[in-house]
């Protein structure tokens, strides 16, 4: 690509967001577009296949391989990691789970100043991303570029699940992304015939031959440029050179709830004090730049399992992993189809609540910890899952270095509502645990492996064993307040030229799984893109 060569639009960032951009943008050819993106290409088998088992597992036809000397050593089974950051960003590499949340979610953001995107507004584009394996409804749609399918395989462990569930007083529900959320059932997954659906092989891949779409890969953004209070371009860093691309339309981030206000704040956007305590030159002091960063804190029961199998016993087991391996290379099914949790529920706390504010998922693995080798015992998880926060917290850039993390800090369990919802959505799983038929399955507690009662004591244990969802929001909040960072339109307030697209933008997180939403913010964005450049054609 030339150096300072012109765009209509430029997208830094090719991830869930980015892809979709980059598909929609320049679907009718008339608009040239570049994609610029950090990381590498995705044409690595293991991008492909579903393996939604936790967020660093990599190419399962290697997984079920692999052995090492240190495993011997320390009792444990390891699974590789992949290399990082790649076409279709979280997607990827992600536990595979479709879900929307809640329709008041999207309620509460338009009730918050945001005009169009209430849930009757953002349904026809979660429609209109979807080729669901349902068929079409009024929630679902079939024809669009991510593929939307149900687990392929029940399992004993789900269907005793949900008979707990039942036994202790909540309803099943066979569709959370329907009518309502609230209930147990199996999630449906982003896959199509058994195999990963990203958003680079839903999206990115169909555009690539198009002559107006460039994407450029191992591409770091380093900062925006501006003419006055206008985005012209971006400078980035590609093979060790510092590059630049103009932009005549408009430059979009969708960098994602780290890398986007961290760009925009090495750009000079952000809050002053801070920016000019690192030596960056402040274009415009933007306090909300960074701040209202949300995440979904988790805890867990780990128990181990008696009678019937979990992933735990085919990795552990070199006849069954080649078994499980042939399963899915011939029929697109068995393990390697599963998704990070197989079943959810969502559930109240308080009773007599409107909307649940707890997600309780079934694991058909265990670990120490997320990402780590799996148990030599046969073993599941219980997750649970706080949905919605009010613990607030920050990114901002460590010092002018782009290539520097920015520091992040994300405020877990800083409010007393959030520990209470926390400690009351664990007693919960402790009770489905201990419900007839899900008991019969529970060979002992492997963590916490003492029954804890008192709620200070869960709370202890939250803090010192729970974990997060990868689901960070909000740090680019939408809105119409002098915090907001972005407007309705998702154009950065006072700039011309600017938008971010991603969800980073939100200005509260959803209830559930993000990767749904960030999809769906990514189709409204570029409708939103391309509506204003047909206003500003016509007007010019």
């Amino acid at each position: 690509m030339q150096q300072g060569a012109e765009f209509d639009f430029i997208v830094v960032g090719a991830g869930s967001a980015g892809c979709v951009l980059a598909n929609r943008l320049s679907a009718s050819g008339r608009h040239s577009v570049l994609l610029l993106e950090a990381g590498g290409e995705d044409n690595d088998l293991w991008i492909h296949i579903p393996l939604g088992y936790g967020k660093h597992f990599s190419n399962p036809e290697v997984n079920w391989l692999y052995h090492s000397e240190a495993d011997e050593k320390t009792g444990s089974r390891s699974i590789p990691q992949p290399r990082g950051k790649v076409l279709g960003g979280s997607s990827s590499i992600n536990g595979l789970v479709y879900i929307r949340g809640q329709r008041e979610d999207y309620d509460d953001w338009r009730d918050l100043g945001n005009a169009g995107w209430g849930y009757a507004e953002v349904l026809p584009y979660f429609r209109k991303s979807e080729d669901n394996q349902r068929g079409a409804s009024e929630y679902h749609g079939v024809g669009g570029p991510l593929s939307v399918s149900d687990t392929a395989d029940p399992h004993p462990l789900c269907d005793a699940f949900f008979a707990a569930a039942e036994a202790c007083g909540y309803p099943l529900n066979p569709d959370f992304n329907g009518a309502r959320q609230a209930g147990f059932g199996y999630n449906q997954v982003t896959q199509r015939r058994g195999r990963r659906c990203s958003a680079a092989v839903g999206y990115l891949r169909p555009a690539r031959g198009r002559s107006n779409l460039s994407v450029a890969t191992g591409a770091h953004a380093t900062r925006i440029l501006f003419s006055g209070r206008r985005a012209t371009g971006v400078e980035y860093l590609r093979g060790g050179a510092t590059q630049s691309a103009r932009a005549r339309g408009e430059v979009i981030l969708a960098a994602g709830a780290f890398n986007s206000p961290q760009l925009l704040q090495l750009s000079g956007l952000g809050p002053a004090s801070h920016l000019r305590a690192h030596g960056i030159p402040v274009i415009a002091d933007l306090p909300g730049v960074g701040a209202n960063l949300q995440d979904h804190y988790n805890g867990r029961l780990v128990f181990e399992c008696a009678g019937t199998s979990t992933l735990n016993d085919v990795v552990g087991s070199p006849l069954r992993k080649l078994r499980e391996g042939l399963r899915y290379l011939l029929l697109r099914r068995g393990y390697l189809t599963l998704g990070a949790s197989t079943a959810t529920g969502f559930v109240a706390t308080e009773p007599g609540a409107s909307r649940p504010d707890t997600q309780i998922g079934l694991v058909l693995y265990s670990t120490e910890k997320a990402g780590d080798t799996l148990h030599r015992f046969s073993g599941f998880t219980v997750l649970v899952r706080l949905l919605k926060p009010e613990s607030r917290g920050t990114v901002l850039v460590k010092s002018a270095d782009p290539l520097a993390a920015p520091a992040i800090r994300p405020n877990y369990l800083s409010t007393p509502r959030d520990c209470a919802v926390l400690v009351a959505g664990m007693k919960i799983a402790q009770r489905l645990a201990g419900a007839e038929p899900l008991r019969r399955y529970v060979a002992r507690a492997h963590e916490p492996a003492q029954s804890i009662t008192d709620d200070d004591a869960w709370l202890h244990y939250l803090r010192a064993r729970g974990g997060i969802s990868y689901h960070p929001v909000g740090t680019c909040r939408m809105g119409n307040d002098a915090g907001a960072v972005v407007d309705a339109r998702l154009r950065v307030r006072g700039f011309g030229g600017l938008r971010v697209v991603d969800a980073s933008i939100m200005p509260t997180l959803v209830s559930g799984n993000t990767n749904a939403p960030t999809i769906m913010i990514g189709e409204k964005g570029a409708d939103l893109i391309l509506e204003d450049a047909a206003s500003s054609l016509a007007a010019s």
